[in-house]
């Protein structure tokens, strides 16, 4: 790893982010593509190689199977005389998808020892001249249904770049050594303002993605929601806050757990979220730019389904259901915390507003107690890539907003996202809702 640190903001805009005037297709395929690159600059070919659970992939598998994206449903299919750059690679870095074909078991990733990092570079570099012939040649001509397969690959790929940070975090955060991604100091302290109470009022709301521009499939078709008249936090819950609630026995009183999380809490005799740990007394936590003292101000984060309900309800309150935050997220302006060279939750004393909750976008994934399911009237696009969300509406809840891992530019308002309530490597944090009083 290399000590010093990464701009992952990219000069002239990063890829993703909010622009002055629309790129072209070809000049945003490369910035997209570059970002993964920089991504890894801090880290060792060993560190790419590594797979520290099931859930989890290596740095190099990421930066394949993005490319295997565009190789398999754009370049094999519609470039004429197209030579794929190793034929093994069509098993080895597909994902999930069965209509394509096999796939190498996902726990055994680590274990991939060859193709090595150069050669998986080299791959990226054979999928991008060839991407660029195909943009400048063929993308313009094509009917809208390739087209939207290119844009869902550039889509795609940023979502990998987020994964790819979760993962080496950790990779990283349950190292034996105190290794950071990158240097850091975090950013500066600040005083958070008490948890105030947004009101939304009870009406009939239109929720998902418009018909137009692009969307997943799961956040389709757009439909009427009926939300009652409830409240949402100002605020993410901080880490000051959570601390009161283990200070206060909250891993202790199963009153507090669903069933499950109380099962999940004991079996995994937990005490504190993702990455925290005792040193003389003190709760310290691993970040991307190394150990530190856990920050009261800070969002808490890598916290589960679980720990979040329990939270709630010591608080008093409970988690908001999918469609009450996006209601409320629709008329907020869509900034925050974003992927950025810290890469981790901001302070919250300067986003604070009288007219709308903080940090609905960026910063902490949000925890939703909805279950992840099909809107009324979703229907899977046909072929492969309707594998891509449809098949893993089940037993997954949804979260919402985006991260400080997220690309800037790459969420919405409607944008689901979806884990097991289990799941704690995920920068996912807290927001609290509750009926109008």
């Amino acid at each position: 790893m290399t000590d010093e640190p990464v701009d992952l903001t990219a000069p002239a805009g990063a890829p993703g982010s909010v622009m002055e005037r629309p790129l072209p297709p070809s000049e945003r395929f490369d910035r997209i593509r570059a970002l993964s690159r920089r991504l890894i600059e801090p880290l060792s070919p060993e560190d790419c190689a590594i797979q520290s659970m099931e859930d989890a992939s290596p740095a190099k598998w990421h930066l394949a199977h993005t490319s295997w994206y565009f190789e398999t449903f754009l370049l094999e299919p519609r470039v004429r005389d197209y030579v794929p750059f190793d034929p093994t690679f069509r098993v080895l870095f597909n994902s999930y998808y069965q209509l394509v074909g096999d796939q190498h078991p996902r726990s055994r990733r680590g274990l991939l020892s060859r193709p090595t990092l150069e050669r998986v570079l080299a791959y990226r570099d054979h999928v991008d001249t060839a991407m660029q012939g195909f943009i400048t040649e063929s993308l313009a001509g094509l009917p809208a249904s390739d087209r939207d397969l290119f844009e869902l690959g550039l889509q795609h790929e940023q979502q990998h770049q987020e994964l790819l940070l979760t993962d080496i975090k950790h990779a990283l955060g349950t190292h034996p050594l105190d290794e950071a991604y990158q240097p850091g100091s975090g950013p500066a302290v600040t005083t958070p303002k008490p948890i105030v109470w947004h009101a939304l009022g009870e009406d009939l709301y239109q929720i998902g993605a418009e018909p137009t521009g692009f969307a997943f499939d799961c956040e389709r078709p757009r439909h009427k929601r009926w939300v009652g008249a409830c409240e949402l936090s100002s605020r993410l819950v901080t880490s000051g806050e959570f601390l009161a609630f283990m200070e206060a026995g909250g891993y202790e009183r199963p009153d507090l757990w669903l069933s499950d999380g109380w099962t999940f809490v004991q079996r995994e005799r937990l005490e504190a979220p993702l990455y925290w740990s005792r040193r003389d007394g003190e709760w310290w936590e691993r970040t991307l730019s190394g150990a530190r003292p856990v920050r009261r101000d800070l969002p808490v984060i890598h916290v589960s389904y679980f720990e979040a309900d329990a939270f709630a309800r010591w608080f008093g309150a409970r988690l908001p259901d999918e469609a009450e935050w996006e209601a409320c997220a629709q008329r907020v302006p869509l900034h925050g915390n974003f992927l950025d060279r810290i890469i981790e939750p901001s302070g919250v004393a300067s986003t604070s507003s009288v007219e709308h909750p903080a940090q609905l976008f960026g910063d902490a994934w949000e925890w939703t107690r909805s279950a992840y399911d099909a809107y009324p009237g979703f229907v899977a696009p046909t072929g492969a890539v309707g594998e891509y969300n449809g098949k893993f509406m089940c037993n997954q809840f949804v979260l919402r907003g985006g991260s400080c891992a997220t690309p800037p530019g790459h969420v919405r308002a409607s944008y689901r996202n979806f884990f097991y309530p289990h799941q704690r490597w995920q920068f996912s944090g807290i927001r609290l809702a509750r009926d109008a009083r």
